[in-house]
């Protein structure tokens, strides 16, 4: 255990903040949060907020970069200077770039890039408050945003993450189990066919482990699709109310 940890992270069969090993925390998904974005989401586990905003298609600049085939996605991920305990210092830092990177290959994935050679479609991530998985937290919100915007998608994405604490593999990792556990895996999939379109490992699982906690991952990521679908329902259904009553 590392210096400055907690004895225990699971006592009881139950996690610190009072969770089974299998149960997330609560998932809050909006659509339409910006007004002057072609799309926008915001996405939620517990304390962990990511918002994002969608522009585009629209043309790009400068000319030599553009593809005359499809589209380029551009992803920027960032963590707002208030957004965890300590103060994260402004501009783009190794961590972001990475991010960003992982957020762009998962979206090319899904959205069809060859409806709009010569453009770009750019995507802002901002984790406004960090509780572990905002990697996940910003691309479910980054997709949300893209569906928002009118993008045609083959599918949406649906992201988690799963760990290892005190030896147990575990849902939705947060916190403190962030901090001290053992193992850290993200993943992310396409919820029709289950295609992985994200996973990372942070720490050594044996191969037991690894099957059971991509089987755990993916029960989370059917829920986290659940509520995006939810979310993207309930704003047109609101929509086709709203244009009801105008006419």
């Amino acid at each position: 255990m590392k210096a400055g940890a907690p004895e225990r992270l699971i006592v009881d069969g139950k996690r610190l903040d009072g969770r089974a090993l299998d149960e997330m925390r609560e998932i809050e998904a909006r659509i339409g949060i910006f007004k002057r974005a072609d799309g926008s989401a915001m996405f939620r586990f517990g304390n962990t907020h990511a918002v994002a905003a969608v522009y585009g298609p629209r043309e790009l600049h400068p000319k030599f970069i553009r593809d005359p085939k499809k589209a380029l996605i551009r992803c920027r991920y960032n963590m707002a200077p208030f957004s965890s305990y300590e103060r994260i210092r402004p501009g783009v830092s190794r961590r972001s770039v990475e991010i960003s990177k992982i957020l762009k290959e998962a979206l090319s994935q899904v959205v069809v890039l060859e409806e709009f050679p010569k453009a770009t479609i750019d995507v802002f991530v901002e984790i406004l408050q960090a509780d572990a998985s905002t990697r996940c937290a910003a691309l479910n919100a980054a997709v949300l945003a893209l569906a928002d915007a009118g993008i045609p998608m083959t599918d949406l994405i649906s992201s988690c993450a799963v760990g290892k604490v005190d030896g147990e593999i575990v849902l939705d990792v947060a916190g403190v189990e962030d901090n001290y556990g053992e193992v850290d895996m993200p993943i992310a999939v396409t919820p029709r066919d289950g295609k992985v379109v994200l996973l990372q490992i942070d720490g050594i699982l044996t191969v037991e482990e690894f099957r059971k906690a991509l089987q755990l991952a993916k029960k989370g990521c059917q829920k986290v699709y659940e509520v995006q679908k939810s979310a993207l329902l309930e704003k047109y259904s609101e929509e086709d109310v709203n244009a009801v009553r105008d006419e």
